[in-house]
């Protein structure tokens, strides 16, 4: 399929650790594009489908929950063990117990992950409001003693997952003080603070900062939504790559495309009965045996939410789809918008693409 790419060579030697293997691919030559981790979406059933179309270079779990009660989560575990892509994947950790978070961190090291990843930007509020996630940013000396006891603790890369602040960028200059004083191995700049939650306004000049500033390698996050504007981002940021979550669900042909880009190539487009293919695709892999009907087809919205962005037009599509209840209704309405051969570029609403390229200008 059009779709599909060959795993890098730099990346896929049967010899190395996949600690090495994620190393030599932040060595390598051209752009690394990572999987973002979005709760209850982007798990080991949708990982096997993204795969099938050409995927992502680096994959972040679900995050790990860890409190001092914690064990980590056997599904989350599953993805990691079962892991069907051929490419490294990093394990997330979210909480703000020290104890807890150093020995869930050593216990995911006995697993097969490329690095250790500790989430400061989750805007979800029954996250935030217990001073984890995207809550940390409020507390830099709570940050500090967890970022130095991980950085011991982690014997693999360890890398960082945050957000700009969390009602205010005022303090990013001391935010990458303390990346840097910590000595991480790798940084994902989401643009926008906590507050912000995914409304308009990334600060792509904020990422360009961190990549000119840190000396480890920094990704670009937030509203990547096509080859050529991927490509503008990180020419304008000088980010060592891209880490894409919501793009990479309403098109998982994406990161096949920006590496299409990249080598000089016309990114291939997937016609509507392709896309149509693709829900199918997810309806199968997201199906969970004996599970009510309705139960699945509420499931399948989640993705819808992010794939309807690119149904033209959209406002029909998602009206339509958010109100069906079952299996017939819910392919009914995919095959009245998608059965078809036009070539489709699967970007968000012509509003929200223009103001996201504004702000990389």
């Amino acid at each position: 399929m059009a779709g599909e790419r060959a795993v890098p060579s730099h990346i896929n030697i049967p010899s190395l650790t996949p600690a090495q293997r994620f190393a030599a691919l932040l060595r390598g030559g051209g752009p690394v594009l990572a999987l973002a981790p979005m709760q209850d979406v982007t798990g080991l059933a949708f990982w096997r489908v993204l795969a099938r179309h050409g995927g992502a270079d680096v994959y972040w779990t679900e995050y790990f929950r860890v409190h001092a009660d914690s064990r980590p989560e056997r599904f989350i575990i599953d993805s990691i063990t079962r892991n069907p892509t051929g490419r490294p994947v990093v394990a997330q950790l979210i909480g703000n117990d020290i104890p807890a978070l150093v020995r869930t961190a050593r216990q995911l090291q006995q697993y097969p992950i490329a690095a250790v990843d500790l989430n400061l930007g989750c805007p979800a509020p029954v996250v935030y409001r217990k001073c984890a996630g995207g809550g940390l940013l409020r507390d830099p000396r709570k940050m500090d003693a967890i970022l130095g006891a991980l950085r011991a603790a982690v014997a693999i890369p360890f890398t960082v997952k945050t957000r700009i602040g969390f009602d205010s960028a005022d303090g990013f200059e001391e935010l990458l003080a303390l990346f840097a004083r910590h000595s991480i191995d790798l940084l994902t700049v989401h643009g926008r603070t906590v507050a912000q939650m995914y409304r308009p306004g990334v600060r792509y000049d904020l990422i360009t900062r961190a990549a000119r500033q840190l000396a480890c390698p920094v990704l670009a996050n937030g509203n990547v939504h096509s080859p050529a504007q991927a490509l503008a981002l990180l020419a304008q940021t000088g980010a060592r790559g891209l880490m894409i979550g919501r793009g990479a669900i309403r098109n998982p042909w994406l990161f096949n495309q920006i590496h299409q880009q990249q080598r000089g190539e016309t990114p291939w487009l997937p016609a509507g009965r392709d896309v149509l293919a693709y829900i199918a695709e997810l309806w199968e892999a997201q199906a969970t045996p004996g599970a009510r009907e309705a139960a699945q087809v509420q499931r399948l919205k989640k993705f819808m939410n992010f794939i309807g962005e690119g149904v033209e037009p959209p406002g029909p599509f998602l009206h339509d789809i958010r109100r069906v209840r079952t299996r017939a209704d819910f392919f009914r309405v995919c095959e009245t918008f998608l059965d078809h051969d036009r070539p489709m570029r699967l970007e968000p609403a012509a509003a929200d693409a223009a103001a996201a390229t504004a702000c990389c200008q």
